[in-house]
């Protein structure tokens, strides 16, 4: 596990019901038993962990949320995508 997706493990199991419960990547986050105030929370610490925006929206949005390794995928991307491109940040 590289550094973006041990840190996304430390932040779900922060707010997982069993912080022993074993995560993988390809855990689906209902199998961590995170509520949905739980997610909008675990959303605000991984954008204050990386210093990114994640444009979160629920209803539209879940598939980018389905599993560990999905979050970590989106977030990787937009990592990548602010190091790219220092100048898109969010005014």
């Amino acid at each position: 596990m590289d550094d973006v997706a041990s840190k996304i493990v430390e932040i779900l199991q922060k707010h997982m019901k069993d912080p022993d419960k074993e995560v993988a990547m390809g855990t689906k986050l209902e199998d961590l038993e995170i509520e949905s105030l739980d997610l909008a929370m675990i959303v605000f610490d991984i954008e204050d962990s990386f210093g990114i925006e994640i444009p979160y929206n629920a209803n539209e949005e879940v598939e980018d949320f389905k599993t560990v390794g999905s979050v970590v995928d989106r977030v990787r991307s937009l990592v990548e995508g602010s190091d790219a491109s220092p100048s898109g940040a969010a005014a």
